[in-house]
């Protein structure tokens, strides 16, 4: 008796689709700071001036998309360009709704406006804006402009995506901007809310949070993917572990890129992270089983942004030339020169940028010391001429300065507080100081000089810092408590100004902050 067979089309047409499982791609984006635009990747040795980034960059990218995917951003959208800056934030909006963003969560410098500007943007916006871990403080319940997450559909497929803030944005903006919110703690919202989504069926969870997998990776490219950590109280890690099921949490904040992103042997969750200023892209591919539909498999990569490989949408290129034509009559104008680059070399301690700008704090308001947080300059001021662009990007935020009085004990805990793993989260004017680093990282013994004299605890200084600080900011404790804290109502970006009208800039020598061995 024959057999009966199949004809060799059919045969062959259910090979192929055998053989071609479901694919649904997710781009993340995380701290743009308001890189619109392509500019030299000065950190590239081989060819520092080749360009990268962008938003044209990231719009030809998906515009050759034959996969379905999804767009998240993970905060930190606008602030640290004058086109971002001067636009309030909705340069960004405009642009991330032109590119069809599926969802985002806000970072700490989304509210550095205030909370009814960030609100502005949201209302804006044409993609939702995440925010599980953050509720008002009058009555505890959730913020009315945030949703916990969010469930799409793709393809057939339901992805949901849980969002997840820095529970420290009450310190890593100016606390005033977040006074009426409740930032609580990442992984135990994600343990809260995962119960209830798992409920709704999805066919994959993602989780997009302002944070980052581990302190330690610093602003550094690193490829982690083989690496174990121990589990930090606080980190993407932590998200991952809290509840079962989370398919790929996506972070941000600490400015670092994962190249091969990390999978957790313990969650079996993918971890990505795309790096600052919109240089990168994450890209991960969610496999699904064709049989089954189950997700079978996620590959994560960090993909940059080479125009000359991607090339740029001519309809993104055109907005975002139209917003630096904005501002160009503004950030166009020359405010000096310098002799050398501002930047930041030094080895994690003290830097050319920040010794520079504490020095001419500590002269405009003839204060005996200084004090400014490294991670506030943003960018270096290039060698030559220098224009008002210069100064806006390399301190996008309008600090002013505040004086003080602190004793030597007080200022010793200033270092303390920030110093970590071997780097400097402190720039000084007025001292120098010996760091001798403990087993954990941090400080174990700190001395102070003035003048070739060691400072002792009781002794009392002038000083000078921006408001940030002085406010409570991000390592600024000591500071808010301190006596005869005086607002001045001096712009730090002024004082920056005024001391490049002065005449050509020199940058000063290293070794204010020293390690002892």
């Amino acid at each position: 008796m024959l057999k009966k067979t199949l004809p060799l089309i059919t045969l062959l047409l259910a090979l192929a689709a055998g053989a071609q499982a479901l694919t649904i791609d997710v781009f993340h984006t995380s701290d743009v700071h308001g890189w619109y635009f392509a500019r030299p990747a000065r950190w590239d040795k081989a060819d520092p001036g080749r360009l990268i980034g962008g938003f044209p960059a990231l719009g030809a990218l998906l515009a050759r998309q034959t996969t379905p995917y999804l767009l998240l951003d993970s905060g930190d959208m606008f602030q640290g360009t004058p086109e971002g800056m001067l636009s309030n934030g909705m340069a960004s909006i405009e642009l991330m709704n032109k590119l069809g963003y599926s969802a985002a969560v806000p970072g700490n410098h989304d509210y550095d406006n205030g909370e009814a500007a960030f609100r502005t943007l949201v209302s804006s916006a044409d993609f939702p804006f995440l925010g599980a871990n953050i509720y008002e403080k009058k009555d505890g319940g959730p913020v009315p402009y945030l949703k916990p997450y969010v469930m799409l559909r793709k393809d057939g497929k339901t992805i949901a995506v849980l969002g997840l803030t820095n529970m420290h944005d009450t310190t890593l903006t100016l606390p005033a901007n977040v006074k009426n919110l409740d930032f609580r703690d990442e992984a135990s919202e994600a343990a809260k809310w995962l119960p209830e989504i798992e409920k709704l069926h999805p066919d994959a969870i993602i989780v997009i949070t302002h944070m980052g997998i581990s302190e330690d990776l610093g602003t550094k490219l690193v490829d982690v993917s083989t690496w174990t950590f121990p589990v930090a109280a606080r980190s993407t890690l932590a998200i991952a572990r809290a509840s079962p099921g989370i398919a790929l949490v996506l972070g941000g904040h600490d400015h670092t890129g994962l190249f091969h992103g990390y999978h957790d042997p313990v969650s079996g969750a993918w971890l990505g992270e795309s790096y600052y200023g919109l240089s990168y892209v994450t890209r991960a591919e969610l496999k699904f089983d064709d049989t089954t539909g189950n997700l079978a498999g996620v590959d994560v990569e960090l993909v940059p942004l080479w125009i000359d490989r991607t090339g740029q949408d001519p309809a993104i290129l055109k907005m975002v030339a139209g917003y630096e034509e904005q501002v160009q009559q503004k950030m166009g104008r020359k405010v000096g020169t310098t002799t050398a680059e501002l930047g930041f070399s030094g080895k994690g301690l003290d830097n050319p940028i920040g010794s520079w700008l504490s020095d001419v704090t500590r002269r405009r308001v003839g204060t005996q010391l200084a004090f400014q947080n490294t991670h506030a300059l943003r960018h270096p001021i290039p060698k030559g001429p220098v224009y008002l662009r210069d100064l806006y990007q390399a301190m996008p935020f309008d600090n002013t300065i505040e004086t003080m009085t602190l004793t030597g004990a007080k200022i010793v805990q200033v270092l303390r507080d920030n110093f970590h793993h071997g780097s400097s989260d402190m720039q000084v004017s007025g001292l120098t100081v010996a760091i001798r680093q403990a087993l954990d990282g941090g400080a174990a013994e700190v001395k102070l000089y003035r003048n070739g004299r060691e400072i002792k605890p009781g002794d009392r200084f002038t000083v000078a810092t921006n408001s940030y600080l002085a406010g409570g900011g991000d390592g600024g404790a000591v500071f808010t408590a301190a006596p005869d804290k005086t607002d001045t109502m001096v712009l730090v970006r002024d004082v920056m100004e005024a001391a490049f009208k002065a005449g050509p800039v020199n940058p000063p020598k290293l070794g204010r902050i020293k390690t002892l061995h």
